[in-house]
C-alpha cells in the first residue's frame, strides 16, 4: 500500500476495529490505519517525538466530552458546575491539537455527542448553566471557534452517525472498551474517506443530469412541457422541486451542472426556460448534449468540451439501463443508483459524499457563473472559427492578465490550485497552506497568482506559477493554470512574466521539468509547443539572454504586494 493514506487514529475508547474497516474499505483512497492505543489521546498529542506519528499523513481524533473535560463528568452527575471552567478545558485540549496538526497533512476531528437515551435534565437540559446538553453545545461551539478555521483541520459531526438506534452499545463498552456498534464505525469511515478525498483533489466536479423524469416528471416530447409534474399540488412535482433546489445549491459549492438527455433541443430547452415552477434555468447548465445519440458518448464529449476528466463527473438518471450503459462504458463516472421513488431523490442527492473540498472560495460560488460565459466564449470562438483566425479572436476577448504575489488575501485559493489542478501542472506536488507559505518565503524563491478577465467576465485566480533561483540558473516549480482558460495564451503570458523574474536577477538559464501523472499529458504539450528546448528526460530550458514572447492580445497587469504573509 506504497501509495496509501497513513492514517493515526486516537481515541479514548479501543478504536481497532475502526481501524481495520478503513484499512480495508474498497473505495478511494486507499488506507492504512493504525491507533495510537486505548485512552492515550493527551499523550500522543504533546509528544512530537511518539513513534505514532512516524509517516502518518493523517490523524483522526475521536473522543467522549468526559476525557477533555472533567467538569463535564461532574455534570453528568447533576453537580452544580461552573460552564466556563469546561469551555477552559476545550481550550486546552485545542492547544494540543493545534499544536499537533504540524506532524500530519490533515487532522481530523470529532464533534462530541450523548447517547440517544441519556435524559439528563430531561425538559431542563438544554437551560443555560444548568443542563448537560447546554454544556455539550457550547462545548463544541467552542471546538468550533478554535478549530473552524485553521487550514489543517476539520471537525467531522459525529451525531449522524450516532442517530440510528443501537449505535451505543454498552455490553461492548465494559467488555472490550468499544463503545459503538459495527455501524457507527462504517458510517465514521464514509465520511473519513470522503474528507481525504477531498484533501488529495479528488472532489466531484460536475453533476450530469438526465431531464425527462429526473429533473422534472413526464416526457416533455410527449406531453408538452405545460403538462409536466413540477410543482404544484402534487407530492412528485413537489419533491423535484426540491430536488432542482438542491442541485442549484450545489452550485454555490462550485459544483457545476450539465445536461445529458435524449429529447430534441430546442423542445427541451424550452421547457427549461417557459416552465414556470423551474429552479434551474439554461443559465445555470455549464453545457449539455440534448439529442438522440449514445449518452456515455455524450458524456465523454461534454466532460472534453468542459475541459475536465471523466472521473469529475457525477451522473444522475432515472432510466436503470441507461445508467449501466454509462457505468459499463465509462468506469470513471460516479453514476448514482436513483429510486423508483422520485420523493426519495432529494434524500438520495443530500446524501451522496463526492463534493467534500477542505476550501471554498468566492472563486469556487462564482464557477456555474464562470462556466455560463465559457459558453458565450465558446460560441464567439466557433464564429471566428468560422470567419477569422484564433488571433482575431483572442484580440476580440479583450483579455487582461493581473499577476499578483502570495499574499494572505489570495494564499487559500492559490492553495487551492495547487492541489486540486491536475492537466496543466507541470509538478503536480500537494502542499498545505502553511507549507506554501513557508516554501515561498525563501529568497530566491518567487510564487505568483494569475487572474484572468475578458470582456465576458472575470474568470477569477486560475495560474500558478514559481520558481527557484541558484545562482545563473534556475527553474520553474509550479506551472499551473485551470482548464477553464487553458489555450488562451495565458500560459506563454506566465512564461513571459517568470522569464522576465529570472532574467532581472541575473539568471542566464531557466529550465522546468515536466512530473508525469496520469492527467497532466496537456501539460506535457504545452512545453513541446512552448519554445523552450526540450533536453532529456522531458526537461524543457530557455536562454535569459532572450526575453519570452508576450501575445499582444493580452493586457498584462502587476499588482504589487498590499498585505504581508507570515514569513514574507
Amino acid at each position: 500500500m506504497s501509495n496509501s493514506e497513513h492514517v493515526l487514529i486516537l481515541s479514548d475508547f479501543n478504536a481497532e476495529m475502526m481501524a481495520g474497516l478503513m484499512s480495508n474499505d474498497v473505495e478511494s483512497p486507499a488506507v492504512s490505519a493504525k491507533t495510537g492505543g486505548f485512552g492515550q489521546v493527551s499523550s500522543v498529542l504533546v509528544n512530537s517525538g511518539h513513534p505514532a506519528w512516524e509517516d502518518k499523513t493523517a490523524a483522526i481524533v475521536w473522543t467522549h466530552p468526559e476525557s477533555v473535560s472533567q467538569v463535564f463528568v461532574r455534570a453528568k452527575l447533576m453537580e452544580s458546575v461552573d460552564h466556563a471552567e469546561a469551555l477552559r478545558e476545550v481550550d486546552k485540549f485545542c492547544d494540543e491539537i493545534e499544536a499537533a496538526s504540524s506532524r500530519v497533512q490533515t487532522m481530523l476531528v470529532t464533534t462530541w455527542s450523548l447517547p440517544d437515551r441519556s435524559r439528563g435534565y430531561g425538559m431542563l437540559d438544554f437551560r443555560q448553566n444548568l443542563g448537560i446538553r447546554s454544556l455539550l453545545a457550547s462545548m463544541n461551539q467552542r471546538l468550533a471557534e478554535r478549530l473552524g478555521s485553521h487550514p489543517g483541520i476539520f471537525l467531522l459531526d459525529s451525531s449522524p452517525w450516532l442517530s440510528a438506534s443501537g449505535a451505543y452499545d454498552p455490553k461492548m463498552w465494559y467488555l472490550a472498551k468499544v463503545p459503538f456498534s459495527k455501524d457507527v464505525f462504517k458510517a465514521a469511515v464514509k465520511d473519513v474517506k470522503a474528507a481525504l478525498r477531498g484533501m488529495k483533489g479528488l472532489a466531484r466536479k460536475v453533476v450530469i443530469c438526465d431531464l425527462d423524469d429526473t429533473l422534472w416528471g413526464g416526457i416533455v416530447g410527449e406531453v408538452g412541457w405545460e403538462n409536466l409534474r413540477l410543482g404544484g399540488h402534487d407530492p412528485i412535482g413537489e419533491a423535484l422541486v426540491d430536488f432542482q433546489k438542491q442541485l442549484k445549491a450545489l452550485t454555490r459549492r462550485g459544483v457545476i451542472l450539465a445536461i445529458v438527455s435524449k429529447n430534441t433541443e430546442e423542445i427541451a430547452l424550452e421547457a427549461i426556460e417557459s416552465h414556470p415552477e423551474m429552479v434551474l434555468r439554461k443559465a445555470d447548465f455549464a453545457g449539455w448534449r440534448i439529442n438522440w445519440t449514445d449518452k456515455a458518448q455524450n458524456i465523454a464529449d461534454l466532460m472534453k468540451e468542459l475541459n475536465l476528466g471523466i472521473n469529475s463527473a457525477v451522473f444522475l438518471d432515472d432510466n436503470p439501463v441507461e445508467r449501466a450503459r454509462v457505468a459499463e462504458a465509462l468506469p470513471e463516472v460516479l453514476v448514482v443508483d436513483m429510486p423508483k421513488d422520485k420523493m426519495l431523490y432529494p434524500q438520495t442527492l443530500a446524501q451522496l459524499d463526492c463534493f467534500d473540498t477542505p476550501t471554498l472560495s468566492e472563486e469556487d460560488r462564482k464557477r456555474a457563473e464562470m462556466y455560463q460565459l465559457e459558453r458565450e466564449r465558446r460560441a464567439a470562438q466557433q464564429q471566428a472559427d468560422d470567419v477569422g483566425s484564433m488571433d482575431e479572436w483572442l484580440h476580440s476577448l479583450e483579455m487582461s492578465v493581473q499577476i499578483e504575489p502570495l499574499q494572505e488575501a489570495n494564499q487559500q485559493r492559490i492553495g487551492q490550485l495547487l492541489n486540486k489542478t491536475n492537466q496543466m501542472n507541470l509538478s503536480t506536488r500537494r502542499m498545505s497552506e502553511s507549507e506554501l507559505v513557508e516554501w515561498a518565503s525563501a529568497p530566491n524563491r518567487g510564487l505568483w497568482g494569475f487572474r484572468v478577465a475578458d470582456k465576458f467576465g472575470d474568470a477569477g485566480l486560475t495560474g500558478i506559477a514559481s520558481c527557484e533561483i541558484d545562482g545563473e540558473t534556475a527553474e520553474i516549480v509550479d506551472f499551473i493554470l485551470s482548464c477553464r482558460v487553458m489555450g488562451r495564451r495565458v500560459e506563454e503570458t506566465m512564461v513571459h512574466h517568470v522569464v522576465g523574474f529570472a532574467s532581472q536577477n541575473g539568471v542566464k538559464k531557466i529550465k522546468a521539468r515536466y512530473q508525469p501523472t496520469a492527467k497532466n499529458a496537456p501539460c506535457l504539450k504545452f512545453w513541446r509547443q512552448s519554445g523552450f528546448e526540450e533536453l532529456e528526460n522531458e526537461t524543457f530550458a530557455w536562454d535569459c539572454s532572450n526575453p519570452y514572447p508576450q501575445h499582444e492580445a493580452i493586457e498584462l497587469k502587476i499588482l504589487e504586494a498590499t498585505e504581508t504573509i507570515p514569513g514574507k
